[in-house]
């Protein structure tokens, strides 16, 4: 038997070793070593997804406030006095708590390992899941403490957080471990994970030589297919691409069959009742069973409102009357994925437009324009058309590619205009992985609120950015993070501010849970500014300034431009 223990053991070793390929040796050795079936599917499942599947809709919704009260109580210990410095110093919840769990001596007497198996450790996930109540779920994680070890103890925590294990080993490295282990090519595995959308259950398909038997169903989302930015703008090849203008909205997709309609995020989420008056338009279309790739936005008086406001709708699992008449949503439709039966996944994007613009006709769905672009100086043109039109640029996709879901490769490449630049101050640096193990290489980020009679710190971050620098750069900032370091939290530095930073975001988005209210869309380094002070970094009031502006600007109508066809009486 495969205990838990020992899933977790593997665990760090993975996370202690360095390169990709002796990690995924590691994993590989590991998973070829399980015999039973539901073990292997647990073992996968817990290391790539967490405490559930993606695709379950299962959430434990166990809070790191949650599980730091319950160890403190656990550990007999004050949360405030003790528990919070000691997690502070190290910078992370569950090594805070494995920590604990190894030297406090009433922590120590309570336990007694018991070498849980993997079903019995999910079993307790699940009735986490189960109960809503603080105190209760408190108690289940008493009760399964008491019968692990800290590492367990800490990977536990990790996979009922639905985040990453933060071992350096994403889905991917999983994907490939599962190839080397069933000796099998690793694009297989990754396209029986695309349309089972189990990782778990991929793997004995590929352990029994099945994986030719996956078979996609509806209302399991399928992976999106993602863009690269373009690099050049003088690409010789224009002509193999076709464009559309970029959309200042959400990615989502919909699964229609019948009555029940789905919406899926781009991150897998179920987000159906998010959007009701979209599950209500696709009610009333009669489609035959479809899935669509497609973009949710804010539409009003035949406008594409900014996304900003579209973030007032993301969240609410029920909008109420006021939201929905003040941002009401459509669903724009680019790609066709799976109609009456089939999926087209597989077909390329000229015949997967062909279906959908006839699929659009016959049923009134609004869809994107697509045309072709035969040089840099038309390229140029148009996307000068799409940012006057409001949108955020232009996507280019290429005419023969077929459905690449989960990837960021040149089949799709993405044109945009960087929504603005800050001058931020570094706050902290925190120690990166890979390549970059021994440098710290993410960083956050804040702006000036020192005359701001709303706080009463001088800084408040506004976004991390872990990108843009060259490793000479970065070597450079280094040795100038040494110098301004004045605490250190576990794998993370605190700093003086006197770092400049010119951050490149491609929006700002409103997000009330953070300190300053909003944090950067995609910030990355733009320069490095050894010229300047942080008595020159914008300010709090600056960043509100350009959300306003950007909520308040009046985008031209839509109706008939290069944007998307109407195909709906009613709009």
């Amino acid at each position: 038997m495969t205990t838990f223990q020992s899933l977790c053991q593997t665990i760090q070793t993975i996370r202690e070793t360095r390169g990709t390929n002796a990690k995924i040796r590691i994993c590989s050795d590991l998973f070829a070593s399980i015999d039973s079936d539901e073990e292997l599917n647990l073992a996968v499942q817990f290391i790539a997804e967490g405490a559930f599947s993606n695709i379950s809709g299962k959430r434990a919704s166990v809070g790191s406030r949650t599980s730091g009260l319950a160890a403190a109580a656990f550990c007999e210990i004050d949360y405030d006095l003790v528990y919070k410095p000691c997690r502070t110093a190290t910078g992370s919840n569950s090594e805070t708590i494995a920590r604990l769990m190894d030297h406090i001596p009433e922590a120590i007497e309570k336990r007694e390992p018991a070498g849980l198996s993997l079903a019995g450790v999910m079993a307790r996930f699940e009735s986490l899941r189960r109960v809503s109540k603080r105190a209760e779920k408190e108690a289940i994680l008493h009760e399964m403490w008491r019968l692990m070890t800290p590492v367990e103890i800490k990977y536990s925590i990790r996979m009922l957080s639905r985040g990453s294990l933060r071992i350096g080993f994403e889905t991917r490295s999983v994907v490939a471990a599962v190839a080397e282990a069933f000796g099998t090519e690793r694009e297989k595995v990754r396209y029986a994970h695309m349309i089972t959308g189990n990782i778990g259950r991929t793997a004995v398909l590929a352990k029994h030589k099945k994986l030719d038997e996956a078979r996609f169903r509806l209302f399991h989302p399928l992976s999106f297919m993602l863009a690269s930015p373009i690099e050049s703008r003088s690409m010789d090849d224009l002509k193999e691409y076709v464009a559309e203008e970029k959309f200042d909205g959400m990615r989502g997709q919909v699964h229609v069959s019948g009555d029940e309609v789905v919406i899926f995020s781009r991150d897998l989420n179920n987000v159906t009742s998010t959007f009701p008056e979209i599950v209500t338009f696709f009610k009333e279309r009669e489609l035959p069973d479809v899935v669509l790739d497609g973009e949710i936005c804010v539409y009003k008086e035949k406008h594409i409102l900014p996304f900003q406001l579209l973030q007032k709708r993301m969240g609410r699992k029920k909008p109420g009357r006021k939201v929905l008449e003040q941002y009401p949503v459509i669903f724009i439709s680019y790609d066709l994925l799976y109609i009456d039966g089939n999926p087209i996944f597989d077909e390329i994007l000229t015949e997967r437009r062909k279906k959908l613009v006839e699929l659009a006709k016959d049923h009134r769905l609004p869809v994107s324009r697509q045309f072709g672009i035969q040089n840099s100086a038309e390229l140029e043109d148009w996307f000068a058309k799409a940012l006057k039109n409001g949108n955020e640029g232009l996507m280019l996709k290429k005419r023969d590619s077929l459905y690449e879901y989960g990837q960021r490769r040149s089949s799709w490449l993405k044109l945009k205009k960087p929504g603005g630049s800050l001058d931020t101050v570094m706050m902290y640096a925190h120690a990166g992985s890979g390549k970059r193990g021994g440098l710290y290489s993410d960083f956050t980020l804040g702006i000036s609120v020192k005359d701001d009679e709303r706080y009463e710190e001088e800084f408040i971050p506004i976004g991390k950015a872990y990108g843009g620098y060259t490793d000479k750069e970065l070597k450079k900032m280094n040795q100038r993070i040494k110098e301004l370091t004045v605490e250190r939290y576990g794998p993370t530095l605190g700093l003086l501010p006197k770092l400049v930073i010119e951050v490149e975001f491609d929006d700002i988005q409103i997000n009330e849970r953070t300190k300053a209210g909003f944090t950067l869309r995609l910030p990355r380094f733009k320069a490095i500014r050894w010229d300047l002070g942080p008595d020159e970094v914008n300010t709090l009031k600056d960043v509100e300034q350009i959300v306003e502006s950007k909520i308040n600007h009046k985008k031209p109508l839509q109706d008939g431009n290069t944007s998307f066809h109407f195909n709906i009486d009613h709009l």
